[in-house]
């Protein structure tokens, strides 16, 4: 079981996004990202059959999240 396949705490989700809205220069533009994120992590996971326990967009915004405050995960 993954990081992201656990269970989450609320509050933690909340902080995330908060966190993401305010290192944010524009609310809506990281609001569409994480959407368009989500988006393609469900038709990513509708295609090759995997069920996640996690809704995609808490599984965007805590992706993201960390992206912000581990910007040594992000593999080029």
């Amino acid at each position: 079981m993954s990081k992201l396949d656990k269970p989450f705490d609320t509050s933690d989700l909340m902080y995330r996004a908060a966190s993401l809205i305010s290192e944010s220069s524009n609310r809506y533009k990281i609001t569409v990202q994480v959407a368009n994120r989500a988006k393609r992590r469900r038709y990513e996971e509708f295609d090759t059959g995997e069920e996640s326990a996690m809704k995609p967009v808490i599984r965007a915004i805590i992706e993201m999240s960390d992206e912000l405050t581990q910007p040594d995960i992000i593999v080029s």
